[in-house]
């Protein structure tokens, strides 16, 4: 049977990149997020985890659906999924790695090589949409 890693994802866009998020011990980046707490909204626990991650602040009123993607969980046995619920959203304050993260960076398609399954699913989305710059040749 296979197990689905059910998580939320904020898209951050800037100069044609987008943010990702690399943990602690790990080799590839991921986009900032997680899972959703026993009654809680989206929109609440995506909140409460980029606050954790990344030590900004999400405004409620411009969270926005993106797309709703489905990849090979990182680090997991095959079969494992993760899907991934995106959003755009506003912020306010400076961008710094917390909690478990150890580095974040903006993207985009020349970084192909960096990035979990699930990354490159929603950057290659993003490309195809012309809001992240596609691979230079």
């Amino acid at each position: 049977m296979n197990k689905v890693i059910d998580k939320l994802a904020w898209v951050l866009i800037q100069n044609g990149q987008f943010l990702v998020v690399r943990s602690k011990g790990k080799e590839l980046f991921y986009l900032p997020g997680g899972k959703r707490e026993v009654g809680e909204s989206d929109e609440q626990a995506l909140i409460r985890e980029i606050k954790e991650e990344l030590s900004v602040e999400l405004a409620p009123e411009s969270i926005e659906y993106m797309e709703t993607f489905i990849a090979q969980a990182d680090g997991k046995a095959e079969g494992v999924s993760v899907k991934l619920t995106c959003y755009f959203a506003e912020f306010s304050g400076e961008l710094t790695p917390a909690a478990e993260i150890e580095e974040l960076k903006f993207i985009d398609g020349n970084d192909e090589a960096v990035c979990s399954a699930a990354a490159l699913v929603v950057l290659k989305w993003l490309e195809s949409k012309s809001l992240v710059a596609e691979q230079r040749a």
